[in-house]
């Protein structure tokens, strides 16, 4: 059987990163040594962590060199990135905060945003925002508002694509609203959200970052070993909470 991994919310952490890669024998000198795995980076690459850049120069490098074997999906820490770097402290009536004053309360780092270039924009721009591996569906967040862009896998893709090669602050600002709603398979009426979403899309069990494992168990961040299982199996949180001093929680999938 292939094995499959997924890992995300690196925030800018590359060298726990590199440690859990190199752990599993996927990389080795920063290089894609996984053979016949398959590995999907579930997004939030910048913000919060020591080198964002980094961490996105190392992904980039998997996806581009692995042969489709490497996969990344848009975070909603890329879209802030990137609305920073577009907008800055521009303001707007469509939107509550400048991105500026999200993107300071999110922790954004200068030094991400200084070595941030065009072709780094570019990639990020191609990068899909749902996709199906096996019987996972494989998200950044925990949010229902993907279904806001439609209601399959192929229209979600599209159309987020789509406003992220706008230029109106608007249209990012929900982009950045629709992946940040969090925690909609928690709670009593979690594991009907998820079906819902299953239904929708397509696959058995929805794989998402985004919202911290050790969040969404009650336990404290240091006590999380693995991925936290929950809504009746059919959602997995992987975000480790690494910048809260939990580990990168690199998880085997298949």
């Amino acid at each position: 059987m292939t094995a499959v991994y997924a890992v995300s919310d690196t925030h800018g952490y590359v060298e726990e990163l590199r440690a859990a890669l190199e752990g599993e024998g996927l990389i080795e000198d920063d290089h894609w040594t996984g053979r016949d795995a398959r590995l999907w980076f579930l997004g939030d690459f910048f913000d919060r962590g020591p080198d964002g850049i980094a961490v996105l120069e190392l992904v980039r490098r998997l996806v581009d060199e692995s042969d489709g074997a490497v996969s990344a999906l848009i975070g909603n820490h890329e879209v802030l990135a990137i609305g920073m770097r577009m907008f800055g402290a521009t303001r707007s009536e469509a939107t509550p905060r400048t991105f500026e004053q999200l993107w300071q309360l999110c922790e954004g780092q200068a030094s991400d945003q200084a070595r941030l270039t065009d072709d780094h924009v570019d990639w990020l721009l191609g990068l899909p925002f749902v996709a199906i591996d096996g019987a996972d569906l494989l998200m950044h967040a925990d949010s229902v508002g993907y279904l806001e862009w439609g209601n399959t896998v192929e229209a979600i893709n599209q159309a987020g694509r789509a406003s992220m090669r706008s230029s109106e602050i608007a249209d990012w600002w929900q982009l950045w609203r629709r992946l940040t709603l969090r925690y909609a398979y928690r709670g009593a009426d979690g594991p009907a959200v998820a079906r819902h979403v299953l239904g929708a899309l397509g696959g058995q069990r929805i794989v998402h970052g985004h919202s911290i494992a050790a969040e969404l168990a009650g336990v404290p961040y240091t006590d999380v070993t693995e991925a936290w299982a929950y809504a009746d199996g059919l959602a997995l949180a992987i975000d480790g909470g690494i910048y809260e001093g939990g580990p990168c929680l690199l998880t085997r999938l298949a």
